[in-house]
């Protein structure tokens, strides 16, 4: 493919359209771990955009004989516009089918440990927690309200693939979130949803994060709507020293992960 045809503009509108990719259900995904782990997690694969410019490596060669989905050889030049800009041509770019958004993606457990990140404006800032929330053992995260979109192009890069390993979903009112909470509860999973506030009522070292846990985290400027603050069972802050007033969403996200990770892991010794 040489021309900016009806395809190509296709796909050109899913870097930057929202609505584009909600109406299609699909989106771009680059690199070689991000398609590698989309893969082997079974993501669904529409298509495989590869350079027709240049003989494909092993690891391209394996997707394109392996993988069920259409394939279209674009010119480097076109396959540039689909990429990172500043960047040479990629060599493959793979169209992915968008999962449904519904919370039952997310398993709990007896050990649960999801993230919710209320009205996020900065896809990389989501991109940044799912791949905080996958290294530390999370089984879920959760974006609500008016929100940047878990599959705009930055929120995938930022995710490094962790995007495909942890169930993403976009919930858009927190009574979603609250019934789905109860009828855990119901079920025997006595999930206690735990905010991040500066004003919280106990430092997060010194809260017991070891049972099931929904951690919240607020828009980056506002902090949590006063909806989810009083959703919460509890508010823990993160203490701080220094000039620093409060941390990017997605330090503080990683640093309540980082200890919730290790009360459990000293709990289990």
């Amino acid at each position: 493919m040489t021309s900016r045809n009806a395809s190509f503009q296709q796909w050109q509108a899913l870097l930057t359209n929202r609505n584009k990719r909600q109406r299609s259900r699909e989106f771009l995904v680059q690199g070689v771990r991000p398609i590698t782990i989309a893969v082997e997690r079974g993501w669904p694969v529409r298509a495989l955009l590869h350079n027709a410019d240049r003989s494909p490596s092993r690891w391209a060669r394996e997707l394109l004989d392996t993988v069920p989905a259409e394939q279209f050889a674009l010119s480097g030049e076109l396959l540039a516009e689909l990429g990172e800009k500043n960047e040479s041509a990629a060599e493959l770019v793979a169209v992915l089918e968008l999962p449904p958004d519904d919370l039952d993606r997310i398993e709990v457990r007896a050990d649960f440990l999801g993230v919710l990140f209320d009205r996020p404006t900065s896809p990389g800032n989501i991109g940044s927690i799912i791949r905080s929330a996958d290294a530390f053992g999370a089984h879920g995260m959760i974006v609500t309200g008016h929100a940047a979109d878990v599959y705009d192009p930055k929120s995938v890069r930022a995710s490094t693939g962790s995007l495909f390993s942890l169930p993403s979903v976009r919930v858009s009112a927190p009574r979603e979130v609250t019934s789905w909470v109860r009828a855990k509860r119901a079920a025997g999973v006595p999930v206690a949803i735990v905010g991040t506030d500066e004003h919280g009522e106990a430092d997060v070292f010194d809260f017991d994060l070891t049972g099931p846990v929904l951690l919240l985290v607020g828009n980056e400027t506002a902090g949590l709507s006063s909806t989810w603050r009083e959703l919460c069972d509890h508010l823990v802050r993160i203490p701080m020293v220094g000039s620093a007033s409060s941390l990017n969403a997605a330090n503080a996200a990683t640093a309540v992960l980082y200890e919730t990770s290790r009360q459990r892991s000293r709990k289990n010794r």
